[in-house]
């Protein structure tokens, strides 16, 4: 292993956002609640089930906006037409409930901004210095202005986001292929490049993928979870491949 923690066969880190380089997965999954709670209120009436953390973690985590949308609802047996992309949010489609979410997401960051783990900068910043390529892996379509407004965006040299995938008509987390996309624009066979992820999803990715290593991060505490879809290594901040507290 290398003093990053690493296998020495490994060239290129892929890092995931939410969770892993900025706690903006808490908005995320603020968002979502508000969301999916007012849906259900209005369709079942006072007595609904709140969407809870499980229901985050299982059902929209590190997947891409709509997807998150048709999955949590069928895990409630329920059934809503796609409508259009631009459907507005307050309207009772997979994407109008999709940009009801986004809407909230850029209003909560507007008025919190953005904090990136100290830990995941320290090691994007060592990963950057030993000469390692690198790449941000993010389903969230605003994954440059988070980046920017965390003051991070140099660190790293490609982008796969929710805008690049839909041009590129890649599926998202858990299907490898945001990640295998990053791979190739940096130059690496997967094999020689790691995943870091918080998400479930993002561990199977890395699996499937056929990546050098996947780390875990444990935000949510999950590391059997985490370990149980993928995992080689799971640390609760990315210091700890450092040898360093968090």
């Amino acid at each position: 292993m290398t003093r990053l923690g690493l296998p020495d066969t490994v060239h290129a880190c892929l890092f995931d956002m939410d969770g892993v380089l900025t706690r903006t997965a808490t908005v995320h999954a603020a968002a979502w609640k508000e969301t999916f709670d007012a849906f259900l209120r209005r369709r079942e009436g006072a007595d609904f089930r709140p969407f809870d953390a499980t229901d985050y973690d299982r059902y929209v985590d590190g997947m891409p906006r709509a997807d998150g949308v048709r999955t949590f609802l069928a895990s409630r047996g329920i059934h809503l037409p796609e409508g259009a992309e631009d459907d507005p949010p307050d309207r009772d489609t997979v994407h109008g409930l999709g940009n009801r979410k986004n809407a909230l997401v850029l209003t909560k960051i507007q008025e919190l901004g953005v904090e990136a783990f100290p830990g995941s900068v320290r090691y994007a910043r060592a990963a950057r210095d030993a000469g390692l390529r690198r790449a941000v892996v993010s389903s969230s379509a605003n994954c440059q202005a988070v980046l920017a407004a965390a003051g991070i965006e140099d660190l790293f040299e490609v982008r796969i986001d929710g805008i690049v995938a839909a041009e590129r008509h890649l599926p998202g987390k858990p299907h490898p292929d945001t990640f295998l996309a990053a791979a190739h624009d940096l130059g690496t066979p997967p094999g020689a490049a790691a995943v870091f992820e918080d998400a479930l999803a993002g561990m199977e990715a890395g699996r499937a993928g056929a990546f050098g290593f996947v780390v875990g991060v444990n935000r949510a505490d999950q590391a059997e979870e985490l370990r149980r879809h993928g995992a080689d290594v799971v640390v609760d901040d990315l210091a700890e491949l450092l040898g360093e507290a968090p």
